[in-house]
């Protein structure tokens, strides 16, 4: 068994680690993955730089933040779009309402906060100028933030905290991928010194992935996964039944396959680069998005199929 660290937020994204760990996906090839549950996409970045975790599973527009900080990491697959609703106070009606409030953000220049930023921009308003931002961390500690104060006027929440907070009397202003259009949000990235240097046991991380999203789908496994959301995340019965159909919906759900969108992951750079200006470094992506490990890893699973 070689030991893997995969990092991730506490949050609905994380199930395809958790159930592939419990149901022995990742131990069928070789792995004893270890999850790391991140409080901050900061501690996440600083954690990868030092090489004390292997690979990210999480926003990868942390991958581009980090390649502007000047370490050199590859993208290797996509994820999901994001599964992200922007979710306000009752008395908040319109984008424009929040004119003079504060949002709750995990980090200010990374992935939902950039995204938040464009749809403010799309109505007028401007960051400091118009609106604050407030870092406090990952989805549990915005949701957490926003009961706890009532200065905060909303968040970017992802499942289960967006079924939380709807049901605790907020309301959403939309999912962001209709106020914003195609997102590459989700996706594994690494340092490239370690994907060189370990390419065949990123390949099984690959395959187990995309198997363990397999699993979620079978309708005999649905119990299961609702079980452990309830278990991981503390969540109730009724809000671990609609996590699980939110997550396993191929539109707003997990990607089959964990294929990165490519319209998607555009998008991604024109938010990155009309809320944090352009970066030369960026704009060639078959610098820093490889591939072939995802594609190597696919054929494999595809040839041990039709062996079968």
């Amino acid at each position: 068994m070689d030991r893997l660290v995969v990092s991730t937020f506490p949050n609905a994204k994380a199930l395809p680690l958790w159930a592939g760990v419990e149901q022995g996906i990742f131990a069928a090839r070789g792995l004893d993955l270890i999850v790391h549950e991140t409080g901050s996409s900061r501690e996440q970045r600083e954690l990868l730089a030092k090489g004390e975790i292997d690979v990210v599973q999480a926003a990868i527009d942390n991958a581009l933040a980090m390649i502007r900080a000047g370490h050199d990491v590859i993208i290797l697959m996509g994820g999901e779009g994001g599964m992200n609703d922007f979710i306000v106070r009752k008395d908040i009606r319109s984008p424009r309402d929040l004119k003079g409030r504060i949002l709750a953000v995990d980090s200010p220049d990374t992935a939902y906060a950039l995204l938040l930023r464009k749809v403010l921009t799309a109505h007028g308003l401007q960051k400091d100028k118009d609106y604050q931002l407030r870092a406090v961390g990952n989805g549990a500690k915005r949701l957490r933030a926003l009961a706890a104060d009532p200065r905060l006027a909303g968040a970017i929440l992802n499942p289960p905290f967006s079924a939380e907070a709807i049901l605790a009397g907020f309301h959403s202003l939309g999912r962001l991928d209709e106020l914003v259009g195609p997102y590459q949000a989700g996706g594994a990235f690494a340092l490239r010194s370690f994907a060189q240097k370990s390419g065949p046991l990123i390949e099984r991380y690959i395959q187990g992935y995309v198997a363990a999203l397999d699993w979620l789908r079978v309708p005999d496994h649905a119990l299961t996964a609702q079980r452990l959301l309830r278990e991981r995340l503390a969540i109730a019965d009724d809000v671990a039944e609609a996590t699980y159909r939110q997550v396993i919906d191929p539109i707003f759900g997990f990607s089959p396959q964990a294929r990165l969108n490519w319209a998607g992951f555009r998008a991604m750079l024109d938010v990155r680069a009309a809320t944090e200006g352009r970066d030369t470094r960026l704009e060639k992506t078959d610098a820093y998005v490889d591939e072939t490990y995802y594609q190597r890893a696919l054929a494999q699973m595809t040839n041990e199929t039709s062996v079968q």
